[in-house]
């Protein structure tokens, strides 16, 4: 009996750690990492892959320590115990491992101190074996993280969590990158950031959605909660518009017209749109502007690097 309890509670770790964890939206910061890459590529015609597969354990450490973090403070305020079952959503909620069972709230956060912990040690390493440029652009990066729901400045609640995201999975994480692997810190690279920081914003606000009137409940003052769901959806599509912008100011800066490759999602962008505003209360039909928009971001990283990598 006492082996099966032990077996079944590992288990339940186990299964909670990897539903925190989240894998899929590793993608957030995998593209960032990937474009600067290639841009490094492009430049020097080699990169040591060595230290990529170092610095992507590092952010995905990251990932899943800002994951605990929001799901400690997300289930702490309530935001997530007030989500009903009929707006849980695979692209809200939170992580739902408190909620379900699978993990406490000691764990979440144990989860969240062992995780950020090796990731300040991944950085420090690289700041000291490699560029020292990467530990104050990583300390950056490991506040936004942290305080993105944690207090004193829970970012999240306080109108500041989409401008944190933009920043960070957009001119930050490819800065990192970039300075890594050259020892170069360039403005143009975080220019070039810009359009994910565009889309992965809208990515973030169109998943605020399903979780508005929680969101209130909970005293999330995010800005869909300021400004309300019908004016939001402007906001959702100029985000789109930022984006598609950057792309243009990108390929006449660099006369590499190649960047408006990601001009190939905008009909995907429109019919997200549509749909949003089409269905604001069939939350089941909404889901397609969600699902439409992690999609366009994906495929503009795609396009970005491989406009990089034919320029």
């Amino acid at each position: 009996m006492v082996v099966m309890n032990h077996i079944n509670r590992n288990g339940r770790l186990w299964s909670g750690f990897w539903q925190l964890a989240d894998p899929k939206i590793w993608i957030a910061s995998t593209v960032p990492m990937l474009i600067a890459t290639a841009l490094v590529y492009n430049k020097e015609k080699s990169v040591d892959w060595s230290w990529v597969l170092l610095a992507l354990a590092g952010i995905y450490l990251i990932e899943i320590g800002k994951n605990a973090v929001n799901e400690f403070v997300d289930y702490w305020t309530g935001v997530d115990r007030y989500v009903t079952a009929d707006k849980r959503t695979p692209f809200s909620g939170g992580k739902k491992t408190i909620v379900d069972g699978k993990l406490s709230m000691l764990e979440t956060a144990i989860i969240a101190i062992i995780t950020l912990a090796l990731a300040f040690f991944v950085g420090l390493y690289i700041a000291l074996a490699r560029e020292p440029n990467v530990f104050w652009i990583g300390m950056i990066g490991g506040i936004l993280a942290v305080f993105y729901s944690l207090p004193p400045f829970k970012f999240n609640y306080n109108g500041l969590g989409e401008i944190a995201v933009g920043l960070t999975f957009g001119p930050l994480i490819m800065s990192g990158m970039y300075v890594m692997l050259t020892g170069d810190l360039e403005l143009y690279v975080a220019f070039i950031g810009l359009p994910l920081a565009f889309l992965i914003t809208a990515v973030l606000w169109i998943n605020q959605y399903p979780d508005y009137e929680a969101d209130i409940k909970g005293g999330k003052r995010n800005w869909l909660v300021r400004i309300g769901k019908t004016k939001g959806l402007t906001i959702y599509a100029l985000l789109y518009a930022g984006a598609y912008i950057s792309l243009i100011a990108l390929a006449i800066t660099s006369s590499n017209y190649f960047w408006l490759l990601g001009f190939l999602t905008i009909p995907i962008a429109v019919q997200s749109v549509l749909i949003a505003s089409r269905n604001l209360n069939n939350l089941p039909q909404f889901l397609g502007a969600n699902a439409r928009t992690i999609v366009i971001y994906q495929l503009t990283g795609v396009a970005m690097i491989a406009a990089v990598l034919l320029a």
